[in-house]
């Protein structure tokens, strides 16, 4: 093992971001050898990372019709100097008046938000990290349903020194967070002497790729108001919703509680980003939406260590102030992953293997546990190492996502 520089920092040289998992292994291993039809057939296809490509020709095509955004212009005229320079890291008004109205087509109307409220970030990884950095000592803790997203241990633990205790969810129920699951959870971080400040939830889930019910959702809200706790709802895939029930916000469900005046609504949190819905993760545009005027305040000074550019600012208001474009592109975006969903399930069904029913994102998550040597996570490793290298497909694990089940991924 290379001896580490003793001149380095304990957090830059700490293992806790999470780079030796699996999932982060499977990239590596992709860019090692990344399939190409033509130069490279007989490469790894990349599977395990959530990038949204199947809609970039209507942004594209937007983009043509629009020279003007693109070329940095309003009415005809250069705003380039007025856009190179410094700005001011609350957001330029333009693009948070058109984030929240985006934000409210997504969920049908039935929430408003206030872009006063908004926090810009450079992605949603900043996001959520933000977020902990303001609600959460070092050394206290988050609680977080599983499987849930690998990159959420070098987002939420790293640089913040938060623990996560998860949330351990069965796939005999379909993963439902269950009361039970809570408590127990709950009780966990007591007994590891870890202050609980919160529950952290993807909804839709990453990697279940499904909405989380109103039930389950009027049921968090119990919990964190019955402990007196923060509630994170990350909704960066609210917008991919293809088939079955529609998406429900975790602020809809306060409302229809008529808990606008309560405590709980001031502390329950929503992260989004335009990564998924709108496929641009290269764009890093995130951002944090609380009603706790002390959380805005406090993550907006933190955002000034992540901000989106001027320019991605003042583009993007443009696109999502054209609801004509946006109301389309959802509608053809959510049919086409619908499409895209449909055929990788028939395939797999067709080789013998069980998909979780998912109506959302762009994740299936499959059950492997009849091709496992044992019933091991040592089998579930053996088995995606014969994926990766042999088959040449790079997959999640179920462990890399804290599944306590070998097998699922």
């Amino acid at each position: 093992m290379m001896k580490l520089p003793q001149f380095l920092s304990k957090k830059a040289t700490c293992n806790s971001h999470g780079q030796d998992s699996s999932y982060f292994l499977g990239w590596q291993e992709y860019e090692k050898n990344p399939y190409d039809e033509v130069r490279n057939p007989t490469g790894i296809i990349q599977m395990g990372l959530a990038e949204n490509q199947l809609s970039f020709d209507l942004l594209e095509s937007w983009l043509e019709k629009n020279p003007d955004a693109a070329g940095f212009k309003r009415d005809g005229e250069s705003i380039f100097r007025e856009l190179a320079l410094f700005q001011d890291y609350h957001g330029l008004p333009a693009f948070k008046n058109a984030l929240v109205d985006f934000l409210a087509e997504i969920r049908g109307n039935k929430v408003s938000f206030n872009p006063n409220n908004l926090v810009l970030t450079a992605g949603a990884t900043s996001a959520n990290e933000t977020l902990i950095f303001c609600l959460a000592n070092p050394g206290e803790a988050f609680l977080l349903p599983t499987p849930y997203y690998p990159g959420f241990d070098r987002d939420l633990k790293w640089r913040t020194g938060v623990e996560i205790v998860p949330i351990h969810c069965s796939s005999s129920n379909g993963f439902e967070i269950t009361e039970s699951a809570l408590h127990e959870a709950y009780q966990l971080a007591q007994k590891r002497n870890l202050k609980v400040k919160g529950v952290l939830i993807t909804n839709p889930s990453n990697p279940l790729g499904k909405t989380i019910s109103r039930a389950e959702l009027n049921r968090l809200v119990t919990f964190v108001d019955s402990k007196g706790i923060h509630l994170i709802s990350d909704e960066i895939y609210s917008g991919t919703v293809f088939e079955s029930q529609d998406f429900t916000s975790i602020y809809e469900v306060l409302i229809e509680r008529n808990l606008q005046n309560s405590s709980v609504w001031n502390r329950t949190h929503i992260v989004y980003s335009l990564s998924k819905d709108l496929g641009l993760p290269g764009f890093r545009v995130g951002a944090i939406y609380s009603n706790d005027e002390i959380v805005v305040s406090t993550a907006t000074k933190m955002s000034s260590f992540g901000l989106i550019s001027s320019q991605t600012q003042y583009l993007l208001s443009v696109m999502l102030a054209d609801k004509k474009f946006t109301s389309n592109y959802m509608r053809e975006n959510q049919k086409r992953l619908k499409n895209r969903h449909n055929m990788l399930v028939e395939g797999l069904q067709n080789a013998g293997i069980d998909c979780l029913n998912s109506n959302a994102g762009l994740f299936c998550w499959v059950d492997m546990r009849h091709l496992l040597s044992s019933n091991t996570f040592e089998g579930e490793m053996e088995l995606w190492k014969k994926i990766m290298y042999e088959v040449g497909l790079n997959i999640s694990p179920g462990s890399s996502c804290h599944c306590s089940e070998p097998g699922e991924r």
